[in-house]
């Protein structure tokens, strides 16, 4: 029993002491509706997390290893998210959304070095979407996360036949997703996969090998449909200035 009860409390907060600060935190101020709540959530919860300026959450937020979470000034983590760090931490940029029900998640019970999630700045993470952090997820700025989207940082090893898949292990290489991709509604992006600046994923695809930049890729697994161009007008003023430029 003990050894299950010193479990729980590692799952669940940095240290036996931290825990029960958290609780009587979350026993207080988590409940509190409206602008009372919020306002009161955004003082009380720095004894608990890192707060890099004033941080907008809603009731009913779940939070394990809040020792372990910083959000930056104008976070907004809506009604039911759930956030569960670990020592490396989860990071939410300035002015970025987490919408309602969705998952941040790295229980790194398998002690992997890269564990983590780091999220930039002016991002959107959709409604009911699950990002799991166990081989580490990079999200730069800017970055639109549809509803229903999961991404995938970890994978089971399952390559002996004779040994449960459990016993097996895992493999996690992690996911980069750079600065203004749009990650469409009900897509998959899988472990190991980097995808460009300002790539654009399907709604419902599975992104299995890398995106690159600039381009739009769809289906079941994700392939390439068309490249994004500047518009030729566009084109024209850069390459006018690009001969100016060069006359001087």
């Amino acid at each position: 029993m003990r050894q299950r009860l010193k479990f729980y409390v590692s799952a669940q907060s940095t240290s036996l002491r931290a825990h029960l600060l958290e609780q009587v935190v979350f026993a207080l101020c988590s409940w509190l509706p409206g602008l009372p709540g919020i306002a009161l959530r955004a003082m009380a919860y720095r004894l608990i997390l890192h707060m890099r300026g004033w941080a907008a959450i809603e009731p009913g937020v779940r939070i394990c290893q809040a020792g372990n979470v910083t959000l930056h000034d104008g976070v907004y983590l809506d009604h039911g998210v759930y956030l569960h760090a670990c020592p490396a931490g989860i990071e939410i940029g300035e002015n970025t959304y987490v919408m309602h029900r969705a998952e941040l998640h790295v229980y790194n019970f398998r002690h992997l070095e890269q564990s983590g999630i780091w999220v930039g700045r002016n991002c959107i993470i959709g409604e009911n979407s699950i990002i799991r952090g166990q081989g580490g997820v990079t999200i730069g700025d800017n970055v639109i996360i549809a509803p229903h989207v999961q991404i995938m940082a970890v994978d089971h090893v399952f390559d002996d036949p004779t040994r449960p898949i459990l016993e097996q292990g895992l493999r996690a290489f992690g996911i980069t997703i750079e600065d203004d991709a749009w990650i469409g509604a009900g897509a998959i992006v899988l472990d190991g996969v980097h995808i460009g600046q300002g790539a654009v994923v399907g709604a419902g695809a599975v992104v299995t090998r890398d995106v690159a930049p600039h381009t739009v890729v769809a289906g079941v697994p994700a392939r390439l449909v068309r490249r994004i161009q500047r518009p030729r007008a566009a084109e024209r003023r850069a390459g006018i200035a690009r001969q100016l430029v060069g006359q001087r």
